[in-house]
């Protein structure tokens, strides 16, 4: 179906932050795949993974016991201090899965309409409940009518949320991405995620962060919330999970991880032998090589590097980020600029209309950082 409006490139190889396309052409991608290759193409060690595991099983289903699985979860909950999930197989899946336990939270406890904070400029997902829940009219409109149960808000705006408890007493949660990143690489004030936390504690609610972008060790920490030093109600998380392979999580902890029994919720493909081999494979990368540390280190290079570049600029409007998820925001919309660097040989995405948006994998190094920095600037220079 035409729902995608590819660039006339094909790529056909992939080796850590390089791709080529099929004449032979050789890019930089700082896109890794919309957050998703974070370990870079193809890594032998996970390809490894991989092949073996397709050699052995792929997919039984959980009508039975998967030792892939069960393992995945126990890593997942020492990283993260939650301790159960639910696997899935992509960032929608796993917010639809807290927006539902959201909704049975509420009417185990005798709420009969229960409504869920959402954000301004945010992004949660495609199908009926993410598109809802998410702050765009682009992405809701031709879909309606939208469902109810949710309230939203302003991004950053504690006060805000304080202003909507007052009235309406069938809040159950909030539902936050930590950075906003379809909504233009939005970064809250220091203080956000430990302001939303005691506002949820005092009133009861949920606080379900969407780490699907911005987890998996992209801003500096492998999950956003740690550096915050709170810990959220429920996480969800995708795309940099596998490296490439589908896989979502909605992971909980004490709370709202009891809320589901058997037959509330289910997932043929979520969690197959397969998809949680790699994100095994992945999270231990992440940790062997340190990644996180030099998604850090280079991320705070490229901006500031951006800064010193761009700097009295007139159309540049503003540059912020946190490790590597960087957005530089122009005054005029400049969708251009994705044709403009491929034919420079980098990837990179526009996003809000404004903003280049930049997504590289975590094991990128300064001289590939710094050969980003320069073609960018150049174009956002002639722009």
């Amino acid at each position: 179906m035409n729902t995608y409006s590819p660039l006339p490139i094909t790529f056909i190889k992939g080796e850590g932050v390089w791709l080529w396309d099929d004449k032979g052409n050789k890019y930089l991608d700082a896109l890794a795949g919309i957050a998703v290759c974070s370990i870079g193409h193809c890594h032998p060690k996970l390809v490894k993974t991989i092949s073996e595991q397709a050699g052995t099983l792929i997919h039984t289903s959980n009508l039975y016991h998967i030792d892939k699985q069960e393992k995945l979860a126990k890593k997942l909950a020492s990283l993260s201090g939650l301790n159960k999930s639910f696997f899935c197989n992509s960032g929608a899946e796993a917010n639809e899965t807290a927006i539902k336990l959201a909704r049975l939270y509420g009417h185990n406890k005798g709420i009969d309409l229960p409504t869920i904070i959402v954000m301004e400029n945010s992004f949660h997902g495609r199908t009926m409940a993410t598109l809802t829940a998410s702050g765009s009219r682009k992405v809701q409109a031709g879909f309606e009518p939208l469902l109810t149960g949710f309230s939203r808000v302003p991004f950053n705006d504690l006060e805000a949320i304080n202003q909507v408890s007052i009235h309406n007493k069938n809040i159950v949660a909030v539902l936050v991405e930590p950075y906003q990143g379809e909504g233009g690489v939005n970064v809250p004030q220091a203080d956000y995620l430990k302001g939303l936390r005691k506002l949820c504690d005092k009133n009861n609610w949920l606080l379900m962060l969407d780490e699907v972008q911005c987890g998996i060790g992209r801003n500096g920490k492998l999950f956003s919330f740690q550096s915050s030093e709170i810990i959220p109600d429920v996480i969800t998380l995708a795309k940099g999970l596998g490296s490439g392979i589908p896989i979502g999580a909605c992971v909980a902890g004490n709370t709202a991880g009891k809320v589901f029994k058997p037959g509330n919720h289910a997932s043929t493909f979520g969690g197959n032998p397969l998809a949680c081999a790699a994100a095994i494979t992945t999270l231990d990368i992440i940790e062997e090589e340190d990644l996180i540390s030099n998604a850090l280190k280079q991320g705070n290079f490229i901006r500031k590097s951006f800064q010193d570049r761009l700097n009295g600029i007139s159309h540049v409007a503003q540059i912020r980020g946190q490790g590597l998820m960087i957005g530089i925001e122009l005054t005029e919309p400049c969708g251009t600029l994705v044709k403009d660097a491929l034919k420079h040989g980098l990837l990179l995405n526009v996003t809000s209309d404004k903003v280049v948006r930049l997504l590289p994998p975590l094991i990128i190094t300064k001289n590939e950082a710094k050969k980003i920095v320069d073609i960018v600037s150049t174009l956002i220079e002639k722009f």
